[in-house]
């Protein structure tokens, strides 16, 4: 493990923050518990017609791809905990993310632990989902291994596989994008259907907007201050299946009019699909987590913050702090540790965060980015200079490739000579030399 943490300053004065060996005793304690847990959840659905259409459309996202990489997932992640279930997945090319989250009155049954795992969706599983009727008494089994379910006509059981790396980077980015968006539009079932009665035909290059006008909206190649940019409009077709049983489409839009989502309402289900910027950028490679991870902390403090919360329940750092005696300046160190780890999600219909178990090892977050691969590595070969230091100011010299880069961080504005920043200007996350500066000062 010590390979994968860099040697972070101030460690000493944070760990006699009280409740850290707490944590991690709780973490060592859990262990033990859900290895003994085969099922997390056992019990019917209440809305089987509408839940397997919903699971269809999740099946139709992860086996798509709207980039240079060829369709090749098919794995969502299920989360069971706090009386609510939760399915969510990326498209192969990592643009699109789609969630469904499913109330209380969706599911009747027994939690019996709280997890997650991730499966394949296979054939079988298509071909049992789409052959659910309406009144049709379904089965849902989730467990650490596998997820099962139960029809009149067929029992489906896929077993969990191993969660694509481009899923935890993209899990680390989205939750970011949808935090910063606000509600836009409304849009009832009549006004739902002429929308995308008016979807443009084919894979439509350019810019999109989604604009009110007269009561009805359109789709328009022209900008308004109310209207909701859609890049890649053509990715909206993933929506289709659902559309007939929609009781009304909430659509949401980030503070920089770069990034947008559809909340399908279903009463006692939501169905929430994210899109990035453009079609040929996955939130992967977006590196907006990248701010959060200029500190790095004892990876045994995040697995005993692991043990304290249950999938799907709501994130409240100031209550964890005070419950679990742990100091507020560490509790913030760990929030930003666990959002750049993937292991927070967003509801923006409720505007909180809630907590996912992953299925895979923590560590492996920290080998998944080049960036911040790339600014550990400037800071081991000494290749950062500080030239300049002093309140919310700071000026340094980065050696490149037969080049030097200046990096100037003033306040919350930041600059760096390099190409990337040139290219980017910070839409796509900070550079490898912006990051390692942050890093050591």
């Amino acid at each position: 493990m010590n390979d994968l943490l860099y040697k972070y300053q101030n460690v000493s004065s944070i760990t006699k923050a009280k409740g850290i060996n707490n944590l991690i005793m709780a973490h060592q304690t859990e262990i033990e518990e859900v290895n003994n847990i085969p099922c997390f959840f056992w019990g019917s659905l209440t809305e089987p017609y509408i839940t397997a259409k919903c699971w269809s459309t999740i099946a139709k996202v992860v086996r798509s791809s709207f980039g240079p990489i060829p369709p090749s997932l098919r794995d969502p992640i299920v989360s069971a905990g706090a009386e609510c279930m939760r399915f969510e997945g990326f498209s192969s090319c990592n643009g699109v993310y789609v969630r469904l989250d499913m109330k209380p009155e969706a599911i009747d049954g027994e939690f019996i632990a709280s997890g997650t795992t991730n499966v394949d969706f296979n054939e079988p599983m298509l071909n049992a989902l789409n052959a659910i009727q309406k009144n049709e008494k379904v089965t849902l089994a989730v467990g650490q291994h596998d997820v099962q379910v139960i029809t009149t006509k067929a029992k489906v059981v896929e077993k969990k596989v191993t969660l694509p790396p481009r899923w935890i980077k993209g899990l680390t980015s989205v939750q970011l994008y949808l935090a910063d968006m606000d509600k836009k539009f409304e849009l009832n079932k009549i006004q739902t259907i002429q929308l995308f009665q008016s979807l443009p035909k084919g894979n439509v290059k350019g810019d999109f907007y989604i604009t009110k006008r007269a009561g009805k909206f359109m789709f328009s190649t022209l900008e308004t201050p109310d209207s909701v940019r859609i890049g890649g409009v053509h990715r909206l077709r993933l929506l289709e299946g659902v559309l007939p049983i929609v009781d009304k489409i909430y659509l949401y839009e980030s503070s920089d009019k770069e990034t947008c989502a559809a909340v399908c309402e279903f009463g006692k289900m939501q169905l929430l699909m994210a899109f990035s910027p453009d079609a040929y950028r996955g939130f992967s490679g977006e590196g907006k987590a990248l701010e959060n991870m200029t500190e790095n902390l004892p990876i045994e403090w995040v697995y005993g913050l692991n043990s304290l919360l249950k999938s799907n329940e709501s994130f409240d750092p100031t209550m964890l702090s005070i419950e679990n005696d742990i100091d507020f300046g560490t509790m913030e160190n760990l929030t930003a540790s666990l959002s750049s780890m993937g292991l927070l999600g967003y509801d923006v219909e409720e505007r909180n965060h809630f907590y996912r178990r992953l299925p895979f090892k923590t560590e492996r977050i920290l080998s998944l980015n080049p960036r911040l691969k790339n600014a550990k590595k400037l800071i081991d070969n000494e290749d950062i200079q500080i030239i300049t230091k002093r309140h919310n100011y700071i000026e340094a010299n980065v050696k490149g490739t037969g080049v030097t880069h200046k990096v100037i961080l003033d306040g919350e504005n930041q600059h760096c000579t390099c190409d990337w920043f040139t290219t980017y200007q910070g839409k796509r996350g900070i550079c490898k030399h912006i990051l390692g500066v942050k890093m050591i000062s």
